[in-house]
Parts: C-alpha cells; structure tokens; sequence
C-alpha cells in the first residue's frame, strides 16, 4: 500500500509542470496531510522530487511546491522494427536525452542482432554519461504477435526467421537491465500518456503507421492489452496496411519504377517518400493511392473512437511523418461527420509530438509507468 500511494503522488507531480503544494497533493490524490507529508520527505530525499518555489494563494502562509527532478532517474527503450532498430535513452519525464539507430539486419541470426542491441544499450548509457544504477530499466517495443507472459516474440510476420524468440529474457540478460516487453503500437500509447499529445486524455486511440499499422488503446487511463498482450490488431477493422504493399501497388500501377522494388522493409521507406513526392505535385494516381489508403484508416479509426468513446485520437509512426500531412486532408473530416464520434463530445484529432521514433520512447515510457505510475493491480495480494 505503501508503494502504490507514493505512486500516486509521484503520478499526480508529474501531471502538473508548474508544481503542486503539499495541501494540492492531499486533494489531488485523496491522501491524508500526514501521508503526503511522508511521502514528500522520502521523494525529496532520494532526489526523485524538489522544492521549486512558494505559491501566494492570498492569504496565510506561501506554500511550497514540489516538482520532479527529470534527471533522478532514467529509462532505456528499444523499437525492433522491421526496417530499423531504435534506442533512446529518457529521463523521468520521457524526454530524450540520447538516441541511435541500425538498419535491421536481414536474416535470422537473432542472437547475433540481440547481441548487437544490448550494445547499443550499453553504448547509449555510457555515452551519455549517465550512472547506470539510476537507469530504472530497459523497455522493449516489438511488432506482434508476442507472448507477454513470457517476454517472447512469436513469429512476426515482417521478421522472417525470428520465429519463437525470448526476446525480453536474452536482453535483460545481456543489459543486466530488469526488462519489459510490448507491442510497439501499445509502446506509442504509453508515449502519448505519459509524454505525448495526450498526457491531458484518459480515453484515447494511437493509430501506428510504420512498416506495418496497429492501434494503441487506452480507456479510462488504463491500457488495454487483451488476454495475451495483442490487443490493437487493425485488419478486421479494414485499416491494415503495411510499407510494402503500398509500395507494390505504386508498383503495379506504374506510379513508381521497378528500382523502389521492395526486397527487405527497410527498402519501402524510399519508395513511400517518392510516393508522397508524386502527391504533392499533383500525379493523379499516386495521390489516390494514398486517398485510398486514408479513407481505410478513416474508417478504422471512427469505429474504434466510436466503439471505445475516446476523445483524442493520435497518429503517428515513421511512415505517418512521410504521409501526415496528405492523409489528414482526407481523416479529420470523416472523424468531424462521423454521427457518432462527436455525438456528445469533441474529438481531437492530433499527430504526435514525439517524433518517428515514438515507439522507442514508449518502450522507454512502459519502464516509466510500470515504476512511477499507480498501479490498482500492485494491491493484490499474493
């Protein structure tokens, strides 16, 4: 209990920049003076908090705000991709102070790659100067399926000779970090919540637009993740896609040559840019595969805002950079008509804040909200 009130505290700091007094804490959180007071001290001690000023409320005595201190702590997050291997390094706050990226290496040497990521990890931490015994742990974003339960990658589709792989285990292992394991569309959610466009947003959907496309979920500020941490599939809804197929049916229609054919995922990106080029300056069939494309997402996304009741929908994803611009002409209309979408409240419809490589920093984030956030299951007893 203790734990999961200090969580508490820490969750309701971090939601407000400015500062919160003590007397703001206990109405905030629903605590005691008492118990906020002795949370407060243990933050302030290990350095995870600080004071940040007095607040004149206009009569008595100012009271003293307290902040996070970002640089306390630390989290690591790596985004296996098809096309690239990402890894950032944030801080308590979920901004990053450090990033670097690989190709993805073809082939099914897995321990070999494995091997390379946990450098990479260890690279990043040192040559950010940061002591690692103030890195909290290492998040890891993976395309589905996986098994949560057990930390593996099980077969992706766009990851040939993967197969069945301990992923989350062999990292850890090689880190010496405590690890996490995720869909990278359920990473991008926790990166919007945490740090993103919708840290204000308790019922929210991120569309992923990257080698392949997915949603994150997130309801009443829980995120689902269904039975076996799959949840978000998008193909039943009709808005499934991925780089290649795009790329194939450019392809096909002579919008694009036989040189942007795609041999690996990595390959499809160069394609998707020189698709987007085309649209924009004016080539008829390159624009309405893209047309096509944002009205099946459209689509997807009002049933699912509908089905959920969210009032903020995201997007976001590497190749959602490249085509952001193009396929919101098409999607904010169809959320704004949708008869049930804004029935009773408004739907912001936004792009991510975090950039292309939001996924990673939602591996980052998932540590970060396991760690810092309330937890209702951590009062289960066992």
């Amino acid at each position: 209990m203790g734990d999961f009130n200090e969580s508490v505290v820490l969750d309701a700091i971090r939601r407000y920049p400015a500062g919160l007094s003590r007397v703001e804490l206990a109405q905030a959180t629903g605590l005691s003076a008492q118990t906020v007071s002795n949370i407060t001290r243990r933050l302030l001690d290990r350095g995870v908090a600080r004071e940040s000023g007095k607040h004149n409320t206009g009569s008595g005595k100012p009271r003293t705000l307290l902040e996070i201190v970002p640089t306390s702590r630390y989290a690591v997050g790596v985004h296996l991709d098809p096309a690239v291997i990402t890894c950032v390094l944030v801080d308590l706050l979920g901004t990053v102070v450090a990033q670097r990226s690989q190709r993805t290496p073809s082939g099914g040497d897995t321990d070999g790659i494995t091997a390379d990521m946990a450098a990479s990890v260890s690279a990043l931490i040192a040559e950010a100067g940061i002591d690692s015994g103030r890195v909290l742990g290492l998040g890891i974003a993976a395309p589905g399926p996986i098994d949560a339960s057990v930390g593996w990658v099980m077969d992706p589709p766009e990851l040939p000779g993967w197969g069945r792989y301990p992923l989350r285990e062999r990292l850890s292992e090689a880190t010496g970090l405590p690890a996490l394991l995720d869909k990278d569309v359920t990473a991008a959610v926790v990166a919007e919540r945490w740090a993103g466009a919708a840290t204000d947003s308790r019922n929210l959907l991120f569309f992923y637009l990257g080698t392949g496309s997915g949603m994150g979920l997130v309801v009443e500020d829980t995120v689902l993740r269904g039975v076996s941490g799959n949840a978000g599939e998008v193909g039943g809804l009709g808005a499934g896609c991925s780089t290649r197929t795009l790329v194939d049916e450019a392809i096909a229609l002579g919008v694009l040559g036989a040189e942007y054919t795609v041999l690996d995922p990595a390959d499809a990106q160069r394609g998707l840019k020189r698709l987007a080029e085309l649209a924009a300056g004016g080539e008829a069939q390159a624009d309405g595969i893209i047309e096509r494309l944002a009205l099946r997402i459209g689509r997807g996304v009002c049933a699912a805002a509908t089905l959920l009741d969210v009032d903020t929908v995201v997007f976001g994803g590497p190749i959602w950079q490249l085509l952001a611009d193009r396929l919101l002409i098409t999607i904010e209309p169809m959320v704004a008509r949708s008869p049930f979408v804004r029935a009773t409240h408004p739907t912001a419809v936004v792009s991510t804040t975090l950039g292309e490589n939001v996924a990673a920093v939602g591996a980052a984030s998932l540590v970060l909200d396991q760690a810092l956030s309330a937890q209702p299951r951590s009062l289960l007893l066992t």
